[in-house]
């Protein structure tokens, strides 16, 4: 069995566990995050604090990790990381480990909402209206083809944030122009500014019901699967409370997206549906915040992943759902292991001054 690399690791603890029961103690799950203090780390086998993805000693210390530790399959948990994971595939290749992300060409229409939505449309597929300028939107509402309230949102964008719903139009004005400031100011600055003309959308707000779709391709980018859950609550942006369905008409909307796409692995989608319209709002090409709930009801990515990885055929109760399983997220306290050995003065000046910490024995510095 190979060993497992996960990059951002953070929150998903889940992920370091589902893998470690997918590698059944043959293997091991290495995880790597710049916060020492991330609970990820605390649950893998092996754990580095690393500096921050635009480091320019990022990859070369991911890499080390890779030769060190016999790492054969790499999982990147951040959308900002895979743009710059894609573009250093063949490093990794050459030190015998496979990095599970798309294309950089898949990774780019992903994280660019408009490029999205028009790439869902010409696979025949519903998407919500969406204008680039105040102007059109004005113009739309003017002539009643359009209603509010809307959505304002991060043309290039990353969980809930820059995310506004205006229900006039005044605040329409005032969120829009307010929107634009503060994304400058965030982890979505550097994309943004590539076109500051265009770097926010206005959408229309969609009705019906929402769901979130795990469309599933191999490693070669063919379709296997489309995993449904109905979401029954959100928080900070990701589904935290869902339950699992069989709908033929949206594992049908996942099939279309894999088949065109072709992307890697695992694409977390959100879909809303009224009667029989669906309409697809987001695709991120990653393990989303949504797959535990796939999980919980029998599905088994991780293992299906190795099996690939290892030229094997996957079981396919690991590409299976059962039907009408509920599911909800809920806090609990990960001990952050051998904190109080650390000398807590040091931790925050490394921490302030981006210096590589040694977080004791078990979190360690490359």
């Amino acid at each position: 069995m190979p060993n497992i690399l996960l990059t951002c690791a953070g929150r998903r603890n889940y992920l370091v566990h589902y893998f470690r029961q997918a590698l059944g103690g043959q293997g091991e799950v290495v995880a790597v995050d710049s916060n020492p203090t991330a609970p990820a780390l605390q649950m893998a086998d092996r754990a580095f604090v690393v500096p921050t993805i635009n480091h320019p000693d990022y990859f070369d210390q991911l890499l080390e990790i890779c030769r060190q530790h016999r790492v054969g399959l790499l999982l990147s948990l951040n959308d900002l990381e895979l743009p710059l994971l894609a573009s250093q595939r063949d490093r990794f290749m050459a030190v015998g480990t496979l990095p599970v992300v798309s294309s950089p060409e898949v990774i780019d229409l992903c994280f660019d909402t408009l490029a999205a939505t028009e790439f869902l449309e010409q696979a025949g597929l519903k998407v919500p209206r969406t204008f680039v300028t105040l102007e059109d939107v004005r113009g739309a509402l003017g002539r009643d083809e359009l209603g509010l309230p809307l959505v304002i949102k991060p043309r290039w964008g990353s969980a809930s944030i820059g995310i506004e719903y205006p229900e006039s139009l005044e605040e329409l004005e005032m969120a829009w122009n307010l929107s634009k400031l503060r994304l400058l100011r965030t982890c979505l600055a550097g994309p943004s500014a590539a076109n500051l003309e265009q770097c926010m959308l206005v959408q229309e707000r969609l009705a019906g019901v929402e769901y979130g779709l795990d469309v599933v391709n191999d490693l070669e980018g063919r379709h296997v699967g489309t995993f449904v859950k109905q979401k029954k609550a959100m928080r900070a942006g990701e589904t935290d409370q869902a339950v699992t369905v069989v709908s033929p008409l949206l594992q049908g909307v996942g099939r279309k997206i894999g088949e065109a796409l072709q992307h890697v692995g695992n694409l977390d989608c959100d879909v809303f549906v009224e009667g029989d319209q669906c309409r697809v709002l987001e695709m991120n090409p990653r393990f989303g915040g949504g797959y535990p709930f796939s999980h919980a009801a029998g599905a088994n990515l991780p293992a299906a992943l190795l099996a690939w990885a290892q030229g094997k055929t996957p079981d396919p109760q690991w590409l299976t759902l059962r039907p009408v399983v509920a599911s909800a997220k809920c806090d609990h306290l990960v001990e952050v292991r051998d904190y109080a050995r650390s000398e807590t003065s040091v931790f925050v000046k490394n921490m302030l001054t981006g210096r590589k910490n040694q977080f004791g024995a078990a979190v360690e510095a490359v």
